[in-house]
């Protein structure tokens, strides 16, 4: 295992608090979260419904603004970042259905060279090899003349990390990547970003509902809790007990031997 000390941090927060703000109330969801993220790294964010981690996405993607703390993007506040700057250091993969689907399947993954291409959006020999070769590490060349309406959610998925990776930034976030899965294809989606990490050296961190296959597949671990977010591979979580007090324990509790969640006979 590299030792993290030695490993390029990619992401950091610093005490940062998460929330809602109007002109007359804050509304804290989340506070203190001290977390790294490091270089060629699969982090999964779990956590129970509604606790918080689409705000915390958010959050660090700058789509919503920190009540508190501050956010690094390779050593750099967030905040410093020109829009353009920050789409060339971060790509984003939202629940969010594509907004045209009569586009091809390559049309949608060229859309990720948009922060590098002129203003008049011409694709350079550079870019279109950028492009062919994320269309082969998600295993879609051949779906590339498709149109995305022909899809299926599985497809689409890949079609939208091969667009990040076209992005070619250091960090992948991906909000919910399993939703409207299949099991197969849920364990398929998030194998494919483990690979990834390891074939790119990037970092994807992603949310999930999945939490078996997370402590599976993670080489880290985001937890959120009502009292606490967490962070650390998912052997050190496992025994710190931080699943066990995932979940009220009447109907669902964690098993330390199988490493997964057991429902309550």
């Amino acid at each position: 295992m590299t030792n993290k000390s030695n490993q390029h941090i990619i992401l950091k927060t610093d005490k940062l608090s998460i929330g809602y703000k109007t002109k007359k109330k804050e509304t804290v969801i989340s506070s203190n979260i001290t977390i790294e993220l490091h270089k060629g790294e699969l982090i999964g964010l779990v956590g129970a419904n509604g606790i918080g981690k689409s705000t915390l996405l958010k959050t660090i993607t700058n789509v919503q603004q920190a009540l508190n703390g501050d956010i690094f993007i390779n050593k750099k506040t967030l905040e410093t970042y020109y829009a353009n700057e920050l789409a060339k250091a971060m790509s984003l993969v939202l629940t969010e259905p594509i907004a045209s689907k009569n586009l091809s399947v390559f049309e949608v993954v060229a859309l990720g060279r948009q922060p590098y291409t002129n203003w008049v959006g011409n694709l350079s020999e550079n870019d279109f090899l950028i492009i062919n070769q994320a269309l082969q590490q998600t295993n879609i060349d051949d779906l590339k003349h498709k149109k995305c309406f022909e899809l299926s959610d599985g497809q689409l998925q890949k079609v939208m990390i091969a667009r990040a990776l076209a992005q070619d930034t250091d960090l992948i976030i991906l909000d919910e990547p399993t939703t409207h899965l299949d099991m197969y294809h849920k364990a398929y989606i998030l194998k494919l970003l483990q690979r990834l990490t390891k074939e790119t050296g990037k970092t994807i961190l992603f949310s999930s509902h999945e939490i078996d296959l997370a402590i599976q597949l993670c080489d880290s671990m985001i937890v959120m809790t009502e009292d606490a977010v967490v962070s650390n591979s998912p052997n050190k979580l496992i025994s710190q007990g931080v699943f066990e007090n995932l979940f009220p324990d009447d109907l669902i509790s964690f098993d330390k031997n199988s490493e997964s969640f057991k429902v309550n006979k």
